[in-house]
């Protein structure tokens, strides 16, 4: 029987899963007294792609277009869906998605040159498509800061999604790009309980400040929804209508969900994680699951990959209707332009359009 290992402070993941490309990856090795891997530093790894702006054709995606300012996530998430990405980088899900974080120093250069191209048609861009833009390190690099000053300069529509606070700290850029009717921010919040958040989502806001975001956000007249994501049931799925009251409450005019999902190994990470914080609940959770997902852990079906299927998944889906309706969700809808985009200092471009 595989051992799990013991939780890492501040960790979502406390293993290394082998990459599902490489069977001979190296893990960090074992520490000859107590058996176990040591605590981790974040390391940062510059990333020199030459393009910023990536694209998906995704029918259950709601953006063509998005920008990943970090590959990788201190935010240390057990479930997040983006941990496999890290396997084409040669990592491994576990630990290396959360300290070994590819870093894109040059985005906002990048995001600028592709703003003055004559090939760039304006168009809605996410930001945290993938990994969250409002990461820890972020505090320090502020490179989505620098990116959001194009965007504003450019007057380039942009939606946001975080779990930071630290989004708070944009609020003047921020209303730049709401003056020209060009930006959107959606807060995700899982749980209302510190206890869950603390080790689901490590190093995240505590979800007091997530609500107090969505405050400050409101306060300042930029458009603010609530994603209540991901509803894991058994877990966090009771919350649900308690999370949409506390959001509506503190200015959120919409709000969506997603079930948890859970490609490839974070499957595994999953299931160690409940053995080590709720092994009381763990078949309960993952056997809803397997009736929500067809008789497994995981379908990547779209339509259905997001939401599940079957009962339980018609229940969530129901009941959160019902609250969005008597919380006064989603009565309005967020239609960002493209109308005000303008390229600047075109005099200074014929040389170097491409």
């Amino acid at each position: 029987m595989k051992k799990v290992q013991n939780p890492k402070r501040g960790r979502g993941a406390s293993d290394n899963p082998i990459n599902r490309f490489e069977g001979n990856y190296l893990d960090y090795d074992l520490d000859e007294e107590s058996g176990e891997k040591p605590s981790v530093k974040t390391q940062l790894i510059a990333d020199h792609s030459k393009e910023i702006i990536s694209y998906n054709s995704s029918p259950d995606v709601p953006f063509n277009a998005g920008i990943n300012v970090y590959r990788g996530c201190e935010h240390g998430c057990i479930y997040c869906y983006a941990r496999p990405f890290h396997e084409y980088l040669g990592f491994s899900v576990g630990l290396d998605f959360e300290t070994k974080i590819m870093v894109k120093y040059e985005a906002p250069k990048l995001l600028e040159k592709t703003f003055r191209s004559k090939k760039w048609e304006p168009q809605i861009v996410a930001m945290s498509g993938v990994t969250d833009c409002y990461q820890p390190i972020e505090r320090k690099l502020q490179l989505t800061r620098e990116c959001l000053k194009i965007f504003s300069e450019y007057r380039n529509p942009v939606g946001i999604i975080t779990k930071n606070h630290l989004i708070t700290r944009d609020i003047d850029i921020l209303k730049e790009l709401s003056a020209y009717n060009a930006v959107s921010t959606t807060i995700s919040i899982t749980s209302l309980d510190n206890k869950i958040t603390n080790v689901m989502e490590p190093r995240t806001s505590r979800p007091y400040k997530r609500l107090k975001a969505i405050e400050e956000l409101a306060n300042a007249g930029i458009p603010v929804s609530v994603n209540v994501a991901p509803i894991i049931p058994g877990l966090t799925d009771h919350e649900c209508a308690e999370i949409l009251k506390s959001a509506a409450d503190a200015g959120a005019q919409r709000a969506s969900y997603i079930i948890v999902r859970l490609p490839f190994k974070v499957k595994e990470l999953f299931e160690d994680w409940l053995e080590q914080y709720f092994p009381d609940r763990k078949e309960k959770i993952l056997n809803k699951l397997i009736e929500m997902r067809g008789g497994t852990l995981y379908k990547s079906d779209f339509k259905t990959r997001m939401k599940a299927e079957g009962l339980v998944a018609k229940q969530i889906g129901d009941l959160f209707k019902v609250q969005c309706n008597r919380y006064g969700l989603n009565k309005s809808v967020f239609s960002l332009s493209t109308e005000q985009f303008k390229k600047t200092h075109s005099e200074q471009l014929t040389l170097f359009d491409l």
